[in-house]
């Protein structure tokens, strides 16, 4: 497992723009598919965007394409979520997860390690 910290959550006005950033610990980073995750007070946890570990092949969920970017650094041991055109229901905590080989990047299930969480709000 790798330990990780998300950071770069906050508030911002419908239409702008965040960039979250998840730090991973340990020299194994490289070789972890990684996803981003989100949940709502009342909701399931819920997918938004996977990458694997070179960072060749990306996922979205379809309510973010286009919007949402997902990247990582393996140097740096660090992905990103450049979030724009953040709409209200994009309101939620973010998390970053990590998982050696994820069957699914889609699924909170294939991963094994997560974070703490970032809280991102989006006022109308």
């Amino acid at each position: 497992q790798v330990q990780l910290v998300e950071s770069g959550g906050g508030v911002v006005q419908a239409g702008g723009s965040l960039r979250l950033s998840c730090a991973a610990s340990g020299r194994t980073f490289r070789f972890y598919g990684m996803g981003w995750f989100r949940q709502s007070p009342g909701k399931e946890r819920e997918f938004v965007a996977g990458i694997n570990w070179s960072g060749g092949s990306t996922y979205y969920t379809d309510s973010v394409k286009g919007r949402f970017t997902i990247s990582r650094d393996n140097a740096k041991n660090t992905m990103y979520l450049q979030m724009n055109s953040l709409k209200p229901e994009d309101t939620a905590v973010y998390y970053c997860a990590a998982d050696l080989r994820p069957s699914d990047y889609s699924k909170a299930g294939d991963y094994d390690s997560w974070g703490q969480g970032t809280q991102v709000t989006v006022s109308s």
